[in-house]
């Protein structure tokens, strides 16, 4: 019977802990989330503006055309 008891008790007190864990949000998540700024504003902090603008050609697509490939063969 002391052993029932003692179960009985001890699951009353797990109940008891999750249901306040469950509840209670978490204060540093929400200030962490709260505390983030825009990526704008990142960008205006690093001085991302003020970089000089460089130009890139874009050679991704280069392939040779229909008549030099029949003119190789």
């Amino acid at each position: 019977m002391m052993r029932l008891m003692l179960y009985a008790v001890t699951l009353v007190v797990l109940a008891v802990i999750a249901t306040s864990i469950l509840r209670s949000p978490t204060p540093t998540l929400e200030l962490s989330s709260a505390a983030m700024p825009s990526l704008k504003e990142l960008h205006t902090m690093a001085g991302v503006d003020k970089l000089p603008v460089q130009d890139v050609e874009d050679q991704s697509l280069i392939y040779p055309t229909m008549a030099k490939q029949q003119g190789a063969k």
